[in-house]
Formats: C-alpha cells, structure tokens, sequence
C-alpha cells in the first residue's frame, strides 16, 4: 500500500507540473494535451522499483527454507497459505467496504456530500481502493509463487 500512496504523490506532481507549464491544458484548449507517455513512464517505473524486495523475498524465502529442511518448508507454506488468505479476503471485502459506504453517504445519507461522515468517508476510501484493487489481489499472486518457487526447486532440496 505504501507502494502505492509513493506512486501516486509521484503521478500527482507530474501532472501538477504539466498544469502549470504546457499552455491551455489547464483550460482545456481543444487540440493542447498532455505528456501522457510521462505518465506512463512514472507508473511503469514505480511498478518495476516497487515490486523488487517483494519479489525477490518470495523467490528466496522458500529456497532458503526448503534447503534447510523440507518440513520446514511445509510449515512456511501452510502458514503462508493461511495468513494470506485470509488477510487477502479482509482487505478485499474491507476495500470494498469502504467504498461502498463513501457511496451510500453521497446518496444522502449521514448528512450526505460536504457532511463530516462524507469527509471520513473520503479519508476511509482512500485506504479502501489500494486495499480492494492493489494488497488484496497481490496476496494471492504471493502465495502462488512461493508454492511454484518450491515445487519446481522440491528435487534439489530432498
């Protein structure tokens, strides 16, 4: 999640930056458009930074494991299996939660848009979508390689 929050203050700079000085792109001058490859660039490149340490720890872990001793590796893969699953339905379903109750609150209800309960709201599914889109689904992803990772280097450690 933290991947995420640094990616996205380095997106909104950028497009800040491109506010302020390409002419008309703030007034929405037809034919004046921004640096969309620049964009791009920023969100590839955080995505690649970003997923270094995770990656290479759930390629090594298991390795490093599985060579010390098989039965520990199981363990590994067992708690993995659980905590990652159920830590990927909590934030799955409390992404969603809380995107679903800025909606309610902006159909009227608590006090609707402009109200404090809308103001909490906002600040609730800020952590909410990165939790439902991002976290959540990346801990299955986790789980699956560390369980690759160990079934196709399972020869070596026996």
């Amino acid at each position: 999640m933290e991947s995420v929050g640094r990616a996205a203050q380095k997106m909104i700079e950028e497009v800040r930056r491109q506010f302020r000085e390409i002419p008309g792109l703030r007034e929405g001058v037809p034919g004046v458009e921004g640096e969309y490859a620049k964009c791009v660039d920023i969100s590839t490149d955080a995505a690649l930074k970003e997923m270094l340490i995770p990656g290479a720890l759930a390629v090594v872990l298991p390795l490093v494991i599985g060579f010390v001793s098989v039965q520990a590796l199981g363990g590994f893969l067992a708690g993995a299996l659980v905590t990652g699953f159920l830590l990927a339905i909590y934030m799955s379903n409390s992404g969603g939660a809380w995107d679903n109750a800025k909606k309610y609150i902006e159909a009227g209800h608590f006090g609707g848009k402009g109200s404090d309960a809308h103001k909490a709201a906002v600040v609730g599914d800020t952590i909410g979508d990165p939790f439902k889109d991002t976290s959540g689904p990346a801990m299955n992803i986790l789980i699956k390689v560390m369980t690759v990772v160990s079934l196709v280097f399972a020869p070596a450690m026996l």
